[in-house]
């Protein structure tokens, strides 16, 4: 499963004048990073990627997917690009990606497997209220990885909670 989110800086990172990284530019909705992530079957993390927030989702597919080799990709609407689809068929991973409402032939979608996405928008919402990862996303790409990597041990929690 493979998705995006926007994490927003802390508001007084925006302080003094300082040399900025990459990943952490200045748009209309202030400082902002994006988080790509790459996760297993069972919403753990396997592989992590930082860009300014203004960077589309797509750019970042291809490189998360180098490193590993999954049956299939689960992705929402923002992964449904001709080049991807044929990247992942040459690949022969199956796409599990609904089509953009502007399709004039729209590709197949197997919607009861695309329902398990789910997994990757609780290990955002996981991330999200890991308040380590709010002031780490500010800092540097390798501590923003060592913090995720400890939030694996929330998103492989199998006890379910009301």
């Amino acid at each position: 499963m493979i998705d995006a989110t926007i994490v927003r800086a802390h508001q007084h990172s925006a302080g003094a004048r300082k040399k900025r990284r990459t990943s952490d530019r200045r748009s209309r909705g202030g400082l902002t990073t994006k988080i790509h992530v790459l996760v297993d079957a069972l919403g753990n993390p396997v592989e992590v990627m930082l860009t300014p927030g203004q960077v589309h989702d797509l750019t970042c597919a291809e490189p998360l997917l180098e490193g590993v080799d999954p049956e299939a990709l689960i992705g929402d609407k923002a992964y449904d690009a001709d080049p991807l689809r044929d990247t992942l068929a040459q690949r022969e991973i199956v796409p599990v990606i609904p089509p953009k409402a502007n399709r004039k032939t729209p590709p197949s979608c197997d919607f009861a497997l695309y329902c398990e996405r789910n997994l990757i928008e609780r290990f955002f919402n996981k991330l999200k209220h890991f308040r380590a990862s709010q002031h780490v996303t500010t800092s540097s790409p390798e501590i923003f990885s060592l913090a995720s990597t400890s939030t694996r041990r929330l998103s492989c929690s199998t006890e379910h909670r009301p």
